[in-house]
């Protein structure tokens, strides 16, 4: 069962979600604060006013070419209303279903969306928390929803607590906590020596990040992903003849092979 928990480091006033999945893989985020929240904001407004410029000056344009007879047309006045709903709204699900939980502003600040569970939002998941925008910036600038980010303990708007979403810090590959339980927890350590130590330490803590963040990423990614670490590091152990190791696998006992070199499990 999927348990999550947010917590605050001693002497670390930043808030942190843990999640336990129920493949024993603990998972930990840095929740978004309402500063980088609202720098993400300012950004993506910024090209909203740039997307909206552009598209008032095609308007121009094209209105100057219709017909006077048309240019009072419903269907005119409609496509209007419709281009700049899309352009307000559509532009945050858009982004954040194509580029997995992130807009223009959250990349650039280093934020992400994803599922209270720690799993990547879906379509509409990201359409609907969106969609309440309409609501979050209510009565003006965001009133509400700066009003429920500070009200909340995981800095939800309304949109978040409506599809069961958050908005996390992204994590580099170096600052990845070896934080997943591996099969032989608690146990002895297999004795085969795979030569782990050859390994950098860049390429243990892509590992290490590869195994807490596999169970949150889409089975094609995962798979994919796995396969090309193995790759890379594969021409630096030394395997047992006649044993075979799936990518994933491989990763795992290698890791375990390291951490318990280095006296932690």
């Amino acid at each position: 069962m999927t348990d999550p928990s947010q917590d605050r480091v001693a002497g670390d006033f930043r808030d942190k979600l843990t999640i336990e999945t129920p493949e024993q893989t603990v998972l930990e985020f840095e929740i978004a604060g309402i500063g980088s929240r609202f720098l993400a904001l300012a950004f993506d407004t910024l090209i909203q006013i740039l997307l909206g410029i552009g598209l008032l000056l095609v308007m121009v344009i094209v209105g100057v070419a219709l017909p006077d007879s048309a240019k009072s047309e419903i269907w005119v006045i409609a496509l209007i209303v419709i281009a700049y709903f899309v352009l307000y709204f559509g532009y945050f699900a858009i982004f954040e279903v194509i580029w997995n939980g992130q807009t223009p502003g959250k990349k650039k600040e280093g934020l992400r969306v994803i599922k209270d569970s720690g799993r990547p939002i879906t379509p509409s998941e990201a359409v609907g928390r969106n969609l309440m925008r309409i609501v979050d910036q209510m009565p003006l600038f965001y009133a509400i929803g700066i009003g429920s980010v500070l009200l909340s303990r995981q800095n939800k708007r309304l949109g978040d607590f409506v599809v069961g979403t958050i908005v996390v810090h992204e994590k580099s590959l170096v600052d990845v906590k070896p934080v997943w339980r591996s099969q032989f927890a608690g146990q002895t350590a297999p004795t085969t020596t795979y030569g782990s130590e050859r390994l950098t330490p860049e390429e243990f803590a892509l590992i290490e990040a590869f195994l807490n963040r596999r169970d949150s990423l889409p089975g094609d990614v995962r798979f994919s992903m796995a396969d090309q670490i193995a790759k890379q590091i594969r021409p630096k152990l030394t395997l047992p003849a006649g044993e075979l190791f799936y990518a994933e696998k491989l990763l795992e006992v290698v890791a375990q092979e390291r951490r318990s070199s280095a006296g932690y499990s």
